[in-house]
C-alpha cells in the first residue's frame, strides 16, 4: 500500500476490494485485486492481460481509476497514475457494456449516497475515492470523474480540463488519428487538443488488442520520432498501453493470466468450464445466409422452452440475407428476429439494445433460461457483439471465421455456465475467392483470410467430424495458436508526422493517417453518413454556408467507401469542411476515408436496421437532428419532411419579405408562422421513418419564434432547443450570456491556467510561463474594430474593453461586417504581435525558451499558428494598444501582416517539448479559455 495514505484534503484510500465491493456489490475476482495490487506496487501495468472473456475484463476501469486517486496525496509532479484511461474498441460498438459501466462509476463517485443498497461504510469508501479524484482537478467543485464516449468519426468531444480525470471510450481509429493530429470528427483548430490528451498523461486499455497490432508499434514509434525533448510531466509524459486479449501470446514475459487461486474460485471455475457444444458442418455449396438460417431454425426447434440464439455472420449482406431467411422460415409468434451490423445510427440501435439487454426477454448476462419469454429471441450480427457486450446466448450459430473470432464469439454463448442446455453450430463455408499465390490455388475467405481452413481441420481432428467442446477450459487446445496475417504498417518517419503537426493547414497531397494503425491491408476506410431534410445551398459566390443543427456523432452511419461510391454513382454530396461547421460540394471520386457526407432524407440508403444500399430514391429516412432543435423555413425542407407543398409565399412573408418588396408587419409574419405551423399540424399520417410519438413531440414543440442567422438556414426554433455549443474558429466563443471585461477575462484565464499547471505538476518556470499567457491570449481584441463587433449598439460605457459579447448569435456575422473586421481575422495575431512588442521592451522577462513558448501559445490559443496564422486582406493603418503589466504596448493593427518567424517558433518548440508536449501546453491555455468562457454563458441562466 501507499506510504502516504490521506489527500491534502483528509480522505484516506481505502484498499481495492473495498472499492470495487462498494462500486459492484459483489467482492473482486481473485485476479482483478491481484492485479490491482501489482499495478499499484510496479506503478505500471503489464503490457497484456490474457483473462478469458466473460470474467470482469471491464474492472480493469475500476483498477485504473482505484490506481489514480491512490497517488492523489503525491506531488504531482510525483505521480505515475495517468489521468486519463481510454478504452479502445477495434470497432463501432452497439451493445457496449464498458460505457454503460464507465457511466455507472461516474454516477456512484458523483452521488455515492444515491448507490442503491450501499451501506454507510459503502458510502464513506466510494466518496473517499471521489474526494481524492476531485483534489487532481483544477476544480474542486467538478465531478470526479468525467466520461465520454466517442461513437463515431463526426462530432468531436475531449477532455474538458486536462488535470481532471477522465475515462474516454472510442474506436481504434478514433484514437489513432488524434494520437497522429488528424483526429476524425475533430476540426482543424480542436485536432491539437485532442493529440495532447491521446498523446499525453494516458493509460490506453486496448480491448481485444489482437485486432489492432499496430496501435501498439505505433505508438513506440511516435516516440522513437521525438527522442531527447522535455518530459514536462515526467512519467506521465507519454502514454502507457495494456493489451487485453484472451487470444494474444502466452509466452509475452509482461503477460498476466490467471493463476491456481483464480481457477478455484467457485465462480470462475463454473464460467471456464461451461459447457459449449459445437457441431461443426461443412457447406460445399449454398447461399450463406440460407444455411446459417436453417441451422438457427434446426437449433430452435429442439429448445425446451423460448430461447435466445445469436448468429454470426461474416459480413453485412450475408447478416441481412440471413435475416431475411429467417424472417420467412420463423413465425413472428413464435420468433422475434433482430439485426445487427454496426452500421445503424443510435436513434435505431437504441431499440435493439434495450431488447438484446432485456433481463428477462432479451441476451443479459445472468438471467434465467426461458423466464418471463414467451418466444425466441434471434440476433443477427456481425463482429459488433464479438466484444463489449455482457451478453449471454443459449444458442450459436457462427460462419466460418478465425481463431481469434470464433473464441469472441463463443464467449457469447453459456457465457456464466449456467445452460446446460446449450449448444451451437459451427458452418464451415466456401470460401468467397481464391487466392493465385503458390500451386494448387490456396482459399481465401473474405475477412479471415486462409484462416478458416486450419480452423476447420483442427476442429475436425477435435470432434471426429460431428460435435467438439469449445468451452474456455478447452477452445486454445482445440484451436491452438491463431496464424491470422495482420499484414504490415507504414514506417512512421519524422517528416510525415511533421506534416501531420501543421494542423492549422493541413498539406495537399499528405499520407492518410489509418493505414499507421490498421495496416496497409486494412479494408475498413469509411465515410460517415447523415440525413437531413435540409442541406444548404451553394451560391457561386457563397463560401462557408453552415450545415444546421451540427452534425453529431448519435445520427452518423460509418458505411465503407468503396461500398458508399458505388450507392452515389455520379451524384455529387454535400461534404462537411474541416471546419466541422459549413458544407462544400464533392464527387464521389473526392471523397476520403474519415469524411462525413450529407444527404437528403429522400435519397434512401436507410431502414429500421441502418444503412440499406438497396432502399431506392423516393424512401424517405428520419432526419433525427430536428428534434430538440426546430424547423427550417425552407420549401423544400418541409415537402421533403412531411410532404407539405407550396408553403413559398407564407415563408417568404414569415422571413419578412412580401410581394413587390412591400414591408411586411409583424403581424402579417406572426400571421404567416401560424399558417406554416398549422399546415404541419394538419398533417394526417405519421412522416414515413418517425414514430408517431417522435411526431406528436416535435411538432407540438415549435414556437412561432423566427431565428435568421446571415450564413445558416432560417428556422423555427423549438422550446427544447439545446444549445449548440459555439465554434471558436468563427470567433464566436466571444459570445456568452453577460458582456465580459477584457481585463477580467484574461485574469480569470491565467488562474484557470495556473491552476491546472499545478494540478499537472508542470515545473515552476513553465506554469509561470502558461499562465502569462491565460493573462494576454485575448489582448488583441483591444483593437476598435473588434471592440464596435462585440458591441454594436454602444451599450456598454466606453472606457470599458470587451472580451466578450452578449448579443444574438444571428447578429453575428452582421456586426462584424459593420465593424469593419475582416473575414477571417483572427485577433490572436494581434493578441502576438503585442505581446512580441512588449517583450522587446522587457528584455529581462523570461530566458528565450520561455519568450518564444509565451508567443506560440498566445498565437495558438484558437489551434491557429501550426505553423502560421493565415493572414487576410486588410488596409487600415490604425494601431491597436493595451498595457501589459502596467506598461503601455501598442502595434499596428493591419492583419495582412504575417509574423514569418511563427514558422521557426513552431518547429524549435516541438524539438524542446516534442509534438504531443507542445499540444499540451497549448491544451492548457485553450481548455482554460474554454472553461471560463463556457461559465461566462451560464451564469445569467
Amino acid at each position: 500500500m501507499t506510504d502516504e495514505p490521506k489527500t491534502r484534503s483528509g480522505a484516506p484510500i481505502p484498499d481495492f476490494a473495498a472499492f470495487y465491493r462498494a462500486l459492484n456489490g459483489r467482492d473482486p475476482f481473485p485476479w482483478q485485486e491481484r492485479l490491482a495490487r501489482q499495478v499499484e506496487e510496479n506503478e505500471a501495468w503489464p503490457g497484456e492481460i490474457g483473462v478469458p472473456t466473460g470474467l470482469g475484463k471491464t474492472s480493469c476501469l475500476d483498477i485504473a481509476i482505484w490506481w489514480l486517486a491512490s497517488q492523489a496525496h503525491r506531488r504531482a509532479a510525483d505521480r505515475t497514475a495517468p489521468t486519463r484511461i481510454w478504452w479502445v474498441v477495434n470497432r463501432r460498438l452497439l451493445v457496449d457494456s464498458t460505457a454503460e459501466h464507465a457511466e455507472r462509476m461516474k454516477q456512484a463517485l458523483s452521488e455515492p449516497e444515491g448507490v442503491t443498497g450501499l451501506s454507510a461504510a459503502g458510502v464513506a469508501t466510494v466518496a473517499g475515492v471521489a474526494d481524492r479524484l476531485r483534489s487532481l482537478s483544477s476544480v474542486a467543485a467538478a465531478d470526479p470523474l468525467e466520461v465520454i464516449r466517442l461513437r463515431g468519426g463526426v462530432e468531436t468531444r475531449t477532455p474538458s480540463d486536462p488535470s481532471r480525470p477522465a475515462v474516454v471510450l472510442c474506436t481504434l481509429p478514433m484514437f489513432g488519428s488524434r494520437l497522429l493530429f488528424r483526429g476524425y470528427g475533430s476540426s482543424t483548430k480542436m485536432r491539437p487538443i485532442d493529440a495532447a490528451m491521446a498523446g499525453t498523461d494516458s493509460l490506453v486499455l486496448l480491448d481485444e488488442a489482437h485486432l489492432a497490432p499496430h496501435l501498439r508499434s505505433l505508438l513506440e514509434a511516435c516516440f522513437e520520432c521525438a527522442p531527447g525533448v522535455q518530459p514536462i510531466l515526467g512519467a506521465r509524459s507519454r502514454p502507457q498501453i495494456a493489451a487485453l486479449t484472451a487470444t494474444g501470446d502466452a509466452s509475452a514475459p509482461s503477460r498476466f493470466d490467471l493463476d491456481e487461486r483464480d481457477y478455484a474460485h467457485p465462480v470462475v471455475r463454473q464460467r471456464v468450464g461451461a459447457a459449449k457444444p459445437i457441431e461443426v458442418r461443412s457447406i460445399e455449396s449454398g447461399e450463406v445466409g440460407s444455411k446459417l438460417a436453417e441451422a438457427t431454425k434446426e437449433l430452435l426447434d429442439g429448445a425446451p422452452a423460448p430461447a435466445s440464439a445469436l448468429v454470426f455472420a461474416n459480413t453485412p449482406s450475408t447478416a441481412r440475407d440471413t435475416h431475411r431467411k429467417l424472417g420467412r422460415l420463423l413465425d413472428p409468434d413464435i420468433a422475434e428476429v433482430l439485426l445487427l451490423t454496426g452500421r445503424s445510427r443510435e436513434r435505431e440501435s437504441e431499440v435493439i439494445r434495450e431488447r438484446i439487454l432485456d433481463d428477462t426477454e432479451g441476451m443479459a448476462a445472468g438471467r434465467e433460461a426461458g423466464a418471463g419469454r414467451d418466444r425466441h429471441l434471434v440476433v443477427v450480427a456481425t463482429q459488433t457483439l464479438e466484444v463489449g457486450a455482457d451478453i449471454d446466448a443459449e444458442y450459436l450459430v457462427t460462419d466460418a471465421c478465425g481463431v481469434r473470432a470464433l473464441t469472441q464469439r463463443l464467449g457469447r454463448l453459456n457465457r456464466l455456465g449456467s445452460f446446460r442446455h446449450a449448444r451451437g453450430i459451427y458452418l464451415h463455408t466456401p470460401p468467397l475467392r481464391a487466392s493465385k499465390k503458390g500451386s494448387p490455388e490456396e482459399p481465401v475467405w473474405l475477412v479471415y483470410g486462409r484462416e478458416p481452413r486450419a480452423v476447420f481441420e483442427r476442429l475436425q481432428a477435435a470432434g471426429g467430424g460431428g460435435t467438439v467442446e469449445l468451452g474456455p477450459a478447452q477452445v486454445a487446445k482445440v484451436l491452438g495458436d491463431p496464424h491470422d496475417n495482420p499484414g504490415r504498417a507504414p514506417e512512421l518517419l519524422f517528416g510525415i508526422l511533421w506534416e501531420w503537426m501543421k494542423t492549422t493547414t493541413p498539406p495537399r497531397g499528405e499520407a492518410p493517417v489509418e493505414p499507421f494503425f490498421t495496416g496497409i491491408r486494412s479494408g475498413d476506410s469509411s465515410v460517415s453518413v447523415i440525413w437531413r431534410v435540409h442541406l444548404p445551398v451553394l451560391g457561386a459566390a457563397e463560401a462557408g454556408v453552415r450545415l444546421w443543427p451540427r452534425a453529431r456523432d448519435r445520427e452518423a452511419v460509418d458505411v465503407p467507401i468503396l461500398e458508399f461510391r458505388e450507392f452515389l454513382g455520379a451524384d455529387e454530396v454535400l461534404r462537411l469542411s474541416q471546419d466541422g461547421l459549413t458544407v462544400e460540394a464533392a464527387s464521389p471520386k473526392e471523397l476520403r476515408p474519415a469524411d462525413t457526407v450529407i444527404l437528403p432524407t429522400d435519397r434512401g440508403g436507410f431502414d429500421e436496421f441502418g444503412w440499406n444500399p438497396s432502399i431506392s430514391k423516393g424512401n424517405r429516412v428520419m432526419d433525427v437532428s430536428l428534434p430538440g432543435r426546430g424547423l427550417p423555413l425552407d420549401s423544400d425542407a418541409i415537402k421533403r419532411l412531411c410532404g407539405v407543398s407550396g408553403l413559398g409565399a407564407l415563408i417568404s412573408t414569415a422571413l419578412g419579405g412580401g410581394d413587390d418588396d412591400e414591408e411586411v408587419s409583424d403581424e402579417e409574419r406572426r400571421d404567416a408562422v401560424e399558417g406554416i405551423l398549422d399546415e404541419i399540424r394538419g398533417v394526417e399520417e405519421t412522416p414515413d421513418g418517425w414514430s408517431k410519438k417522435e411526431w406528436v413531440e416535435f411538432v407540438s414543440s415549435l414556437e412561432t419564434k423566427v431565428v435568421t442567422p446571415r450564413r445558416e438556414v432560417a428556422r423555427l426554433v423549438n422550446r427544447t432547443d439545446d444549445e449548440e455549443s459555439r465554434s471558436d474558429e468563427l470567433d464566436e466563443m466571444s459570445l456568452t450570456d453577460k458582456a465580459v471585461s477584457l481585463e477580467s477575462h484574461g485574469r480569470d484565464v491565467g488562474e484557470r491556467v495556473r491552476a491546472i499547471a499545478d494540478r499537472l505538476g508542470l515545473d515552476a518556470t513553465l506554469a509561470a510561463t502558461v499562465e502569462t499567457a491565460g493573462c494576454l491570449h485575448d489582448i488583441g481584441k483591444a483593437d476598435r474594430r473588434f471592440q464596435r463587433w462585440l458591441d454594436p449598439d454602444g451599450d456598454h460605457p466606453e472606457d470599458l474593453v470587451l472580451a466578450k459579447s452578449d448579443m444574438p448569435r444571428h447578429r453575428w456575422d452582421a456586426a462584424r461586417a459593420a465593424a469593419r473586421w475582416p473575414r477571417g481575422g483572427r485577433h490572436e495575431a494581434l493578441s502576438a504581435r503585442l505581446v512580441r512588442h512588449w517583450l522587446d521592451s522587457q528584455p529581462e522577462w523570461g530566458d528565450p525558451l520561455q519568450r518564444e513558448l509565451l508567443l506560440h501559445l498566445v498565437i495558438s490559443h484558437h489551434g491557429k499558428g501550426r505553423p502560421l496564422v493565415p493572414p487576410v486582406q486588410d488596409d487600415t493603418a490604425s494601431l491597436v494598444s493595451w498595457t501589459v503589466e502596467g506598461r503601455a504596448v501598442e502595434a499596428p493593427a493591419n492583419l495582412s501582416e504575417v509574423d514569418w518567424g511563427q514558422p521557426r517558433r513552431f518547429r524549435s518548440l516541438n524539438g524542446q517539448f516534442g509534438p504531443w508536449g507542445l499540444a499540451l501546453l497549448e491544451s492548457i491555455v485553450r481548455l482554460a479559455d474554454h472553461a471560463v468562457s463556457g461559465r461566462a454563458r451560464k451564469e445569467r441562466r
